[in-house]
């Protein structure tokens, strides 16, 4: 389990390494023995990673794999991975006494790559590697640089296609915080308001490093100066494109939040404690007390959308 240094362009966050967190070498333990040869790397993202603890909550890993049966025994859920990626997982392995626990998504190195590009109309995953992410393991060099050019292209086609719904000039922060904010609304999500702008905040180095990175692919719509000792962008989106940014962000909006929940319903099928662990997340993020009714438990195919939608009037999540 070796570690490659990063490339230079890509602004690798701080977090936890193999080489100093135990909690990190026992779920890469119990990783390697679930995938074995076909494990491809494994990225960190999500409040733990800003936190830097892997036992305070919930760890979110991103497992990519090589596209074999090995990979997923379970021909169902293989197709299940194919045609609605990702399939999620939920892993605990011993630490001492205590115990360290991570959910974790599957995808296989091409689709990754595929869907943190432009060919993905969905911003569930050019949103979601467009912000601060870690690989804390990687097969090879070559795989780890295919990584890095994957997040930077991500970066890419989110700026690409928010700046046409985006005021066209302003400070940098309030670019990705308007960015983030509309990939965010393709999703049902239980974060109060303002989450957006919590994570432009807080990862203001990053994002101001990623952008300076991007900034000769994007050249044509994108001229970042300083001012001040504040980074000011001015953005160049024709008026088509500008006409054209609201219905298109709508579309992924109702999309995304459709296949929210059909993940949501496949995820019952891979992710042990699945319905406990989603009223403890949505407890969490809304502030509200998240119950799982009986029947639901008993026949979750047949009840979860009343509930869901029951949750969706009460402000649950958006």
């Amino acid at each position: 389990m070796t570690g490659q240094q990063p490339t230079a362009d890509y602004p690798t966050p701080d977090g936890p390494t193999l080489e100093t967190s135990a909690p990190l070498r026992a779920l890469m333990v119990a990783l390697e023995t679930r995938f074995g040869d076909g494990l491809q790397a494994v990225i960190l993202y999500g409040s733990c990673l800003r936190s830097t603890d892997l036992l305070d909550g919930l760890v979110d890993f991103y497992v990519l794999v090589e596209t074999t049966p090995k990979a997923e025994p379970n021909l169902w859920l293989r197709l299940g991975g194919r045609l609605l990626p990702p399939n999620v997982y939920y892993l605990e392995t011993p630490l001492g006494t205590e115990t360290v626990r991570c959910k974790y998504a599957v995808l296989s190195l091409g689709q990754f790559e595929r869907g943190t590009g432009p060919g993905w109309f969905q911003s569930y995953l050019w949103g979601r590697f467009a912000q601060p992410v870690k690989p804390v393991w990687c097969r090879s060099a070559m795989i780890e640089q295919r990584l890095h050019a994957a997040f930077l292209r991500a970066g890419e086609t989110l700026l690409r296609r928010a700046i046409p719904a985006l005021p066209p000039q302003g400070p940098l922060e309030a670019l990705w915080q308007g960015a983030l904010a509309l990939s965010y609304a393709t999703e049902l999500r239980a974060e109060r308001q303002g989450r957006a702008a919590e994570l432009a905040g807080h990862g203001r180095a990053f994002f101001e490093a990623m952008t300076l990175a991007l900034e000769p692919r994007l050249a044509d719509v994108l001229h970042v100066e300083d001012r001040g000792g504040s980074l000011i962008y001015q953005s160049h989106a024709s008026g088509r494109a500008r006409r054209l940014a609201p219905f298109l962000w709508a579309v992924r909006r109702v999309q995304g939040k459709a296949l929210s929940v059909a993940r949501l319903i496949k995820g019952l099928f891979t992710f042990e404690g699945g319905l406990d662990y989603l009223a403890w997340k949505l407890s969490r993020h809304s502030g509200q007390v998240v119950e799982i009714p009986d029947k639901v438990r008993r026949r979750p195919l047949i009840y979860i959308w009343g509930f869901m939608r029951q949750l969706y009037r009460r402000g649950v999540f958006r």
